[in-house]
């Protein structure tokens, strides 16, 4: 276990590489999410700084990238989760990158629901993305005040986590 611990802090220090492929903007983040009292599951989209609803969660995305097709496939979207239960003011439950082949990297963790990136659909073209990395469009604002949502960390560009143990 320690080897195996040392072994992924040891990639992890490691600095992008020059031969690392740039992750492509997308302007849709394809998620499915898991109804735990009805054992239904749904698949959905969202786009890129619109709300969508499931069940009593609203969820924003703010970013999505996909690797290159000559890269190990990824799918990443950034997301804000909010529960709105009747009666109670919303709650932020989840917020943060979530990763298509490692859901369990960063996971929503709710009593009711699951919800997990399965992939990310329609590129942005280039002279619709925003300068400096980020995935919001020109022209719009970064919700509530936040800035450009960055590119996800180094550990999106590291081999698909399927393959590791081989």
């Amino acid at each position: 276990m320690r080897i195996a611990a040392g072994c992924l802090l040891a990639l992890l220090a490691l600095p992008a590489t020059a031969s690392a492929a740039v992750v492509e903007p997308y302007a849709v983040v394809v998620l499915q999410g898991l109804d735990k009292i009805t054992a239904r599951i749904s698949t959905f989209t969202a786009r890129v700084g619109e709300m969508v609803r499931f069940g009593t969660l609203e969820i924003t995305a703010r970013a999505c990238y996909k690797s290159p097709p000559v890269e190990p496939p990824e799918s990443a979207a950034f997301l804000e989760i909010e529960a709105v239960d009747p009666g109670r003011p919303a709650e932020r439950v989840f917020s943060g990158w979530m990763f298509a082949s490692s859901p369990s990297i960063s996971a929503l963790e709710h009593p009711v629901y699951d919800v997990w990136v399965l992939d990310c659909e329609e590129p942005l073209p280039p002279e619709a993305r925003a300068p400096g990395g980020s995935a919001t469009p020109p022209g719009e604002a970064p919700a509530d005040g936040e800035g450009a949502v960055p590119l996800p960390p180094d550990v999106f560009l590291l081999p698909n986590s399927r393959n590791a143990n081989e």
